[in-house]
This record gives structure tokens, sequence and C-alpha cells, in this order.
């Protein structure tokens, strides 16, 4: 017998528990990231999901590419329902608090080569221009779409700190992988209990664990942006104006000296 869950049980059940652990752990671990500088680039972060994601997923609920189980949802705002506005804000919310653990970090000035910014930006635009031809076929709308959107964000992220992103490439693995497999797992049961339903016409057909690919890609691209948003937010912050108390290795009791 199929469960019946809301989007918002969703929410509920697998989103606010992690983030109240990972919340308490940052403030409680001597090593997390926490302050005034590692919590306004959560709140950029925010700020942008919401702007850039709502055109994405409005245009594509109305055409078909994927659409929410009879009373999931209680009620929406143009296209999209209200918990998928929440959702905008509950991942990055996720996302930053995990950073916040692995506290990605290294020495390296603002001045990378150009190349290597050209080399950032080329692939982000090849990445959108992929996109682009995907589409023509209705079997890689979703994919084309997803592709074109992602690429623009990921030409400007690494223009910027490609050479700063692969001094610390291990740490950000980590800082992306764990999210993005756990946002994988809620994904899934999400669609096995029919919370969402997603297109067979607009999608390869093809699965990474089981999971759609194109879900898979969705949840891997958001987290890259998340991730390399805050870091290098970040790593540009401390390179103008210096190391700030939360990265020092002393422990420490949260204060107000935190949001200096």
């Amino acid at each position: 017998m199929t469960v019946q869950l809301t989007y918002f049980g969703i929410h509920l059940a697998f989103l606010l528990p992690p983030i109240l652990i990972l919340g308490w752990l940052a403030i409680r671990r001597d090593r997390a990231w926490w302050g005034v500088r590692p919590l306004s680039g959560l709140g950029v972060m925010i700020v942008l999901a919401i702007v850039y994601t709502t055109p994405f997923t409005n245009h594509l609920i109305p055409v078909g590419v994927w659409w929410y189980g009879e009373g999931t949802v209680l009620a929406t705002v143009w296209h999209t329902p209200i918990e998928e506005y929440l959702f905008f804000v509950l991942q990055p919310i996720l996302t930053a608090l995990w950073l916040f653990q692995v506290r990605p970090i290294a020495e390296r000035s603002l001045a990378i080569p150009r190349t290597h910014r050209l080399l950032g930006v080329a692939g982000g635009l090849a990445i959108a221009a992929v996109g682009w031809v995907l589409l023509g076929d209705t079997a890689t709308y979703y994919l084309g779409w997803l592709l074109l959107w992602a690429g623009p964000v990921l030409a400007l992220q690494w223009g910027v700190g490609s050479t700063y992103l692969w001094d610390i490439r291990r740490s950000l693995l980590v800082a992306i992988a764990v999210p993005t497999l756990y946002l994988w797992l809620v994904d899934r049961i999400a669609i096995e209990l029919g919370v969402w339903i997603i297109s067979d016409a607009y999608t390869t057909g093809h699965a990474l664990l089981g999971l759609p690919i194109e879900e898979a890609l969705f949840f891997l691209v958001t987290n890259l942006f998340i991730v390399q948003g805050i870091t290098m937010y970040i790593w540009v912050l401390d390179r103008i104006g210096g190391l700030s108390t939360w990265t020092s290795a002393a422990p420490r009791v949260p204060t107000s000296s935190d949001d200096r």
C-alpha cells in the first residue's frame, strides 16, 4: 500500500531534522564556520536561489515536465507550489550547514591567471550551449533546459574562482557529495510515493541509482552553485578584509565577536 505523503511532509520528515542537527553542530563545533560572513553568504545564496529558480520551475511545470500528486501540495503561486518555494530556502540552508562543517579553505590571492578565468567561463558557456542544442528534442527537453539554466551560473563562478576551487577540490567534493547523495535519496522517495511525478515524454529515460538522470543532475548543479558560491564569497571577503575570528582554530563559545 502506498503511503500518502505531502510535499510539506517531505520538508518535515527529511529536511528539517538534518538542518537542526547540522545547525547545532555548526554553533557548537570549534572548527565549523559561523558568524556574519558565512551566514551572510548563505543569505545571498537563498535570495539568488529564489530569484533564479522561480522562472525555471514556472516554465517547466505548465509545460508538463513534472507535476504533483493529488492533494500533495497546499497551494501554488504562479505555477509553482508554495512548498517548492520553501525548498528554494531549505536546500541552501541544508547544504550550507554541511559546508560549514567541512570548511574548505586555502591561502590564495584573488589574482588568478587570466587563462584560468577564460577556461572557466568557456566551460560554463559550453554547458549552456549543449543545453540549447538539446532543447530541440522532446526527450531531452528537461535536460536541455537544466543545462541551459545551469551554464551561465557555472561560467560566472568558474570565471571568478576556478583556480581557487581547484586548490580545495577534495574538500569541495565532500561538501557537495554528501548533501547531493542525501537529496537524491529524498527525491527518489518522493517520486516513489507520488508526491511529484516526472514526465516520461520530456526525459531521456536514463536513471542514476534509480533516479531520473535529470533529477540527479538538478541536485548536483544546485549544490555546486551553493557550495562554490559561499566558499568563494568567504574567500573574497577574507582576502579583502583579512581572516576573521571564526577561522581561528582556538576553542570558542559563540559570542558577539562572531559577528565581526
